[in-house]
Parts: structure tokens; C-alpha cells; sequence
């Protein structure tokens, strides 16, 4: 049972391998100190923090997050160590909040490995502090005990330290400070473990396929729910979240949500969103009142459950889809029930001689249509009234997105500033049925992405009937491309993402300007079948580097000057330039790049790679397929809805993109 602390009470230690676990509501710099029995740090070597991220039994992250996992092995720390103590701070010289007291209360939980918490502190009564020693371990008599102290200090870290009388302490607290700043705490973190196909309680599905992309038609019976996102029930929007243990904070857990029923499918949308919560989260506060008795509830911008906004936001866009999804599948379902019963009135009234002439037989045929028309008519009432409410929903949610939700003619990204974070997911497009053709549901992908892009540049039919040609749907597929990539450079940290380009036959340079003229690319596009050759060979040997030491335990072991940065590699006009070995590297970054930090962007036609035949079929349906126009080419195996997909493009004339690629730049410059 855990033991909820308050502050100065302690509680026994019976496990010496721990992890402390601390949820915020915005990113913070966690930091571990090593103290005698007096308490006293004695220099900065016994101070884990994101610059030097390991002592003996402690590692700490390397950046400021909302999120933190500490290891800690009592076994493992000196002898003369007595105490070991658990220190946030809030960044400084960002955009962040400057005290505690305007962010949410700290979350801290001392937990065994496997999962289950011993004791949990809530840090509150912060006012102007922006350093907090949150708890700390110590010795007694031979046993360790975990004691809630929240001691804050309004002169942040260097204060902190000092009172912890350590005599460098304003050096070590500016040391800790750059580092977090300038992007120097980057880690390669190892892939999410797979389990078994049964045990699905934190891992999501496999991305929808559709036809084209090696996925089947839905079959009847029971079908796990999987969204043309790319992800499983509420892990919703994207792909699958790492593996973890359930927590304050963490992803909701899929199997915590329940789906809705075929009965219950005619109903109005319930604005609560039960399908939406999680168990740990907290609910989210009150920001209407209550409808009155008889009306619609008023939506309002993060109604879900969650530790965040932006996760609130998150899980309301799932909530959205799914309603949607039930909504309109209610409605087919009713269409289809009164055409089939129709049909069979028909064939009575034709099936009897005496029926077929005559006024006995007219009358039956109107009676039956009648009937037709009426159970078409209170389904599309009922249609109507959920459209109505999720129109509502959508127009409050979408000016409230932050900008790696946001569509790019958001206000949200004229007031960009690089972040310090990585979010939880980033939009690729939108996506609408026929029956809601103004209702756009944000396509959200979870990050770091978990799966590449194809994106297709063949001639097709976009979904309004109309007709591309080749040269511009390849125009307009590198425009898609390069609108993703700077979406994804500007929602990391700066130096937390690099751009590769390879584009062969210089086909792509008008379309890659502003990732050029901006200077955010690692090297400008690279031209010829050298060109190919020398890109994938450094990325090759990229992922086979990082493979070894992660799972040989070696992650902050690679060689000094190492970019552990995620990279992205755009390939444009594939097949030129490419020859059988290229493929396979591209087959081979395609599988094992994604949990090494190595993602795939491809802009082709399907059709002019068709050549390598079954060489590339691995390739085209492990890659999740975008179109640079709308397609309704997107399947949901649950309710079997063709979703029509639209890629998330700049406006003509805005110069939005240019503008966060240059603050991109700049930020880039100045922290490295």
C-alpha cells in the first residue's frame, strides 16, 4: 500500500533498488545530491545533475522534462554517504515560469522496479520558489527511510546548494543551468521493449492499413479498435507510447478505455468523456457551467482527462475521432437497416399474385417506402444533433491547439518560441467522413515517431473527383514533405532533430528552399548515386553504432562529439540514383532506424518503383502512406470507415514557415 506522505513525515525503505518518479506541469531540471550523515555535500562530484547525469547509485535525466525518472541503488552509494536528496528547479533563462507557484503542484513517488509505489509526496504551499529539495533517502541505523521535505528556496539551485553547504555551489548550479540551456543533456535512449501480442496494456496497435497497404478488409465480429492514426484506443491519435509502468503522468493506458456500444451508438455525445480518462490523471477543473436541463453541453477546450493541457488536448482529439467514428457508423448501420427492410417489404407485396395490381399492391409499395423514409429521416435527426455538438467541440479545440497540434494558419505559430520539450505528438494532416464534411479531426502522431512516411507522388484521383498530373502531385509531395520536417524541426528542442535530404536528380530544389535558405538542414540536399550511397552508409553505420551500445548497456559510451540527435532522411524521386544495395539500406533504416533515432521520409511514386517488385513491398507497407491531396485511402478497421485524409500544408503567400524555420536556425546557433 503506498503511503501518501505530507511534509517532514518519513516512512521505511525496504527495497534498495528504486526509481523516484516526479510529474510536473511543466519542465523541470531534476537534480540528485549526496550528503553525509550531517547532511553536507562535500564537492560537486557527489551531484548527479543533467551535466553529469551518473554517481555511484543515482542517474538523473539529461534535460528538463515535465516527466522524470531517477534510478537510485542504495547498495551502490559510499560508504560515507548518508543521505541522498531529490532537487527540482525550474529552468532558467527560458519561457517557462519562473516559480513554482504558478505551475502545478510536483508529483513525487519513490517506487520499486517493479512499478508498484512505496510513498508518494504532493509538493505544495510554493510560492516564489523556483528550487525545491523535494524529498530525501537517508540512512538510520543501518536502515534506509524516504522522508517528504519540500523546502523551497525563491534563489533557485545556487541558493539550494548553498544551503546544502557546498562551497562551489554558484558554479556547479551555472554548470547545471548551460547544460540544460545549450541542449548538452541529450541521451540515446534505448527502444520500448516488445511483449507479446496478448499483453497489449501499454503498447498500441499497428497503424490502420489501407488496401493499397498490405492491410484486409475488415472482418465480421468483434475487431479491436484501431484508428487510421496509427494507434490503438486512446494512445489514440499516433503511434504506440514507450512501455512503461502506469503513473501520475504517464500516457493513458488503452485498456482503461471502453468502447461504445452498437446500442448506445444513436445516443447524444457525452461531454464528460468517460472513454477519455485514465486512472491517474486528475480530472480537469471546471471551465463552464453545467448545461441547462434538456440542452447540449457546452464544449469546452481540454475537457479530457489529464496531467497537462497539451495531454488533455490530446485525449479530447481521441475522443473527437472516436465520437465521430460512432456517430457515423450509427447512421450507416440505421441507413442500411431501413433499406434492407424495405427490400423485404417489397419482395412480399411482389411475391403475393394478388398484390402486384391493383390499389392493395400501390398501397403497400407507398406504406413501405413510407417507412423507408421515415427511419432515414430520425436517423439523420440523430446524425444531425451529434454533428451539431461535435462542430461545437471542434471550433473551441481547434484555436486552443499548441502548435504541434495546430494547423500552420493558427494563430499559435506567430507566437512560436523553440521549445525546451518534446510534446507528445505532432499533426500530420486532418481527416473527415462525407456524412461530417466540416468537421476536421487533427491526425496526431505520437513521438518520436514509431513508424516512417511514404509519401506518394504518383497521379491519382483526390477525393473531390478531380485529377493531378504527375509533375504536380511530385511538386506538391515535396511541398508535403518539407511542411512535415519543419513541423517536426520546429516542435524539439533546438539540436534535438537534423534533416537529411537526398534528392538525386535535383528534381525537389524549389519545393526545399525554405529547409535551405534557412540553413536548418545538416548539409544541403545531396545529388547523384554518391551522393545516395554516402548518406545511407553514415546512417547505416548510425543505427548499427547506437544498436550496439544500447543493448549492450553502453548508451553513454559512444564516441565523444557523437550527434545523438533524432534524424530524419528525406528521399525524393526514388528509384533515380538508387540502386539494389541502396534499397536494401533504405529497407534496413525503414525497420531499425525508428528505435534508434533514425525515421524515414520517402517522396515517390508506387508505381515507377514498382521495378524492384518484391524487394520493395517490405518498404511501401512498413511505412505509414500520406498523400499530398485528399484521399479517402485511410482504413479504421472498427467500424470500417474509409477516412478521407488532408495533409497539413502552409497557406499559399504565408511566410509562417520561413519564419519558424529561422527562429529555428538561431536557436540552433546560439545552443551549439
Amino acid at each position: 500500500m503506498t503511503a501518501e506522505l505530507v511534509r517532514g513525515q518519513n516512512h521505511p525503505l525496504s527495497q534498495a533498488r528504486l526509481e523516484i518518479r516526479i510529474s510536473a506541469g511543466t519542465p523541470i531540471v531534476a537534480v540528485a545530491a549526496l550528503g553525509d550523515e550531517n547532511g553536507r555535500i562535500h564537492g560537486a562530484e557527489w551531484v548527479a545533475h543533467p551535466g553529469a547525469p551518473t554517481q555511484p547509485g543515482l542517474e538523473v535525466p539529461r534535460q528538463a522534462a515535465a516527466d522524470h525518472r531517477l534510478a537510485v541503488d542504495l547498495d551502490a552509494v559510499p560508504e560515507a554517504v548518508h543521505r541522498v536528496s531529490v532537487l527540482l528547479a525550474l529552468p532558467v533563462g527560458g519561457t517557462g515560469p519562473v516559480r513554482f507557484g504558478a505551475v502545478a503542484a510536483p508529483f513525487v513517488a519513490v517506487t520499486g522496479l517493479d512499478g508498484g509505489e512505496v510513498a508518494s509526496y504532493t509538493i505544495t504551499g510554493l510560492e516564489a520558489e523556483s528550487a525545491v529539495v523535494a524529498l530525501e533517502l537517508y540512512r538510520r541505523q543501518g536502515a534506509w527511510k524516504v522522508r517528504a521535505v519540500g523546502q523551497g528556496y525563491a534563489g533557485g539551485l545556487a541558493e539550494l546548494l548553498t544551503d546544502q553547504q557546498l562551497s562551489q555551489a554558484h558554479q556547479l548550479a551555472g554548470s547545471i543551468n548551460d547544460a540544460v540551456s545549450q541542449g548538452l543533456a541529450r541521451s540515446v535512449q534505448a527502444p520500448p521493449p516488445r511483449t507479446a501480442d496478448g499483453d497489449r496494456s501499454r503498447q498500441a496497435a499497428a497503424p490502420a492499413l489501407g488496401p493499397d497497404q498490405g492491410g484486409t478488409a475488415p472482418q465480421p465480429g468483434p475487431v479491436p479498435p484501431v484508428s487510421p492514426y496509427g494507434g490503438q484506443t486512446p494512445g489514440g491519435p499516433g503511434q504506440p507510447a514507450p512501455q512503461q509502468p502506469s503513473y501520475p503522468g504517464s500516457a493513458p493506458d488503452p485498456d482503461a478505455v471502453t468502447q461504445p456500444s452498437a446500442t448506445t451508438a444513436g445516443g447524444p455525445i457525452d461531454y464528460s468523456h468517460p472513454r477519455r480518462q485514465n486512472a491517474a490523471p486528475p480530472p480537469p477543473p471546471p471551465t463552464a457551467p453545467p448545461a441547462a436541463p434538456g440542452q447540449p453541453a457546452q464544449p469546452v477546450a481540454g475537457d479530457a482527462t489529464g496531467w497537462s493541457m497539451e495531454e488533455r488536448l490530446y485525449n479530447q482529439v481521441w475522443g473527437m475521432f472516436e465520437d465521430l467514428a460512432r456517430t457515423t457508423a450509427a447512421y450507416r448501420s440505421a441507413v442500411d437497416f431501413a433499406e434492407s427492410r424495405m427490400d423485404k417489404e417489397l419482395e412480399q407485396v411482389l411475391s403475393d399474385p394478388r398484390s402486384r395490381i391493383g390499389g392493395q399492391g400501390d398501397a403497400a409499395r407507398e406504406a413501405a417506402r413510407a417507412r423507408h423514409t421515415q427511419l432515414v429521416a430520425q436517423a439523420r435527426e440523430a446524425l444531425d444533433r451529434d454533428l451539431a455538438q461535435l462542430a461545437a467541440e471542434a471550433d473551441v479545440v481547434e484555436p486552443a491547439l499548441p502548435p504541434a497540434y495546430a494547423r500552420w494558419d493558427n494563430p499559435a505559430w506567430h507566437a512560436y518560441r523553440v521549445p525546451m520539450e518534446i510534446p507528445m505528438a505532432l499533426r500530420l494532416g486532418d481527416l473527415h467522413l462525407p456524412e461530417a464534411d466540416r468537421i476536421r479531426i487533427p491526425m496526431l502522431v505520437r513521438l518520436p515517431l514509431e513508424r516512417g512516411l511514404w509519401i506518394d507522388s504518383g497521379a491519382a484521383g483526390s477525393s473531390d473527383g478531380s485529377f493531378t498530373d504527375s509533375p504536380t502531385m511530385s511538386r506538391l509531395a515535396m511541398e508535403t514533405a518539407v511542411a512535415h520536417a519543419a513541423r517536426l524541426l520546429a516542435v524539439y528542442p533546438a539540436g534535438e532533430f537534423t534533416v537529411h535530404v537526398i534528392d538525386p536528380a535535383g528534381s525537389g530544389a524549389q519545393p526545399l528552399a525554405p529547409l535551405v535558405q534557412t540553413g536548418v538542414l545538416a548539409a544541403p540536399p545531396v545529388p547523384g548515386a554518391a551522393g545516395v550511397a554516402d548518406v545511407l552508409g553514415r546512417l547505416t553505420q548510425r543505427v548499427d553504432l547506437v544498436q550496439m551500445a544500447v543493448r549492450g548497456g553502453a548508451a553513454d559510451s559512444l564516441p565523444p562529439g557523437f550527434d545523438t540527435s533524432q534524424q530524419l532522411l528525406i528521399v525524393n524521386d526514388f528509384p533515380h540514383g538508387f540502386d539494389d544495395r541502396a534499397v536494401n539500406q533504405l529497407r534496413y533504416l525503414a525497420d531499425e532506424g525508428p528505435a534508434f533515432g533514425v525515421h524515414l521520409m520517402m517522396v515517390a511514386d508506387r508505381e515507377q518503383s514498382s521495378g524492384y517488385g518484391p524487394l520493395l513491398d517490405p518498404l511501401w507497407r512498413s511505412l505509414l502512406r500520406l498523400t499530398p491531396v485528399a484521399d479517402d485511402h485511410l482504413a479504421d478497421p472498427w467500424v470500417g470507415h474509409a477516412w478521407t485524409y488532408e495533409p497539413s500544408l502552409v497557406p499559399p503567400g504565408s511566410q509562417v514557415l520561413q519564419q519558424v524555420l529561422s527562429q529555428v536556425a538561431t536557436a540552433r546557433t546560439k545552443y551549439t
